[in-house]
């Protein structure tokens, strides 16, 4: 009997666990659709969060007092779902950046290697505390950033650069094409 109470107490408490670490990590994301304007993605992903929430608070509300253990289950799944929702949010890489790159020697070669990737850049000079430089201003998708920055380390590895987000993009300025993966690229053969 006593056995069956803790079996019964673990799945409960898992099953909560669980349940915060999905809509927790819903939430996370839906902060972050509202913020960039995704209204549709907030609404569905709001509606979905609530009502995990309800169905787990209701299951504490009634058990809450037999077994206290529970809230320990609650909280380690909602600081699990925090951080799972930050990292899924990063892969997803919701909507757009500035980035700045302050260089030296090779502002020309870089603004062109980036052209060629198929961004807009723009160059602009300036005076930094060691003389002239060159800062080269780029718009694009969050999860092209990491592109960005790869071509201008390839001709100057020691290259000053920041990143902003942008709030309103008027068009999409980047032509990169890439090559679809997965299920988009079967859907393309037809």
């Amino acid at each position: 009997m006593e056995q069956n109470l803790i079996l019964e107490t673990l799945t409960i408490g898992l099953l909560i666990f669980l349940a915060r670490v999905v809509d927790v990590s819903i939430g996370t994301i839906r902060t972050i659709s509202t913020v960039h304007g995704r209204i549709k993605t907030a609404f569905v992903l709001g509606a979905i969060e609530v009502t995990i929430w309800l169905l787990v608070v209701s299951t504490m509300i009634t058990e809450i007092s037999s077994r206290p253990i529970l809230v320990v289950f609650y909280a380690l799944g909602f600081s699990t779902g925090n951080v799972l929702g930050i990292l899924v949010e990063r892969r997803i890489a919701f909507g757009y950046v500035g980035l700045r790159v302050f260089c030296r020697e090779k502002g020309p070669e870089i603004a062109d290697a980036m052209r060629e990737a198929g961004y807009a850049v723009t160059s602009f000079e300036g005076q930094g505390k060691s003389g002239t430089v060159i800062e080269l201003y780029a718009v694009c998708k969050r999860k092209y950033l990491k592109d960005l920055v790869a071509i201008s380390r390839r001709f100057e590895p020691g290259a000053f650069y920041t990143s902003d987000h942008v709030g309103t993009v008027r068009q999409t300025l980047q032509t990169v094409s890439r090559q679809p993966t997965g299920w988009r690229a079967i859907m393309k053969r037809k």
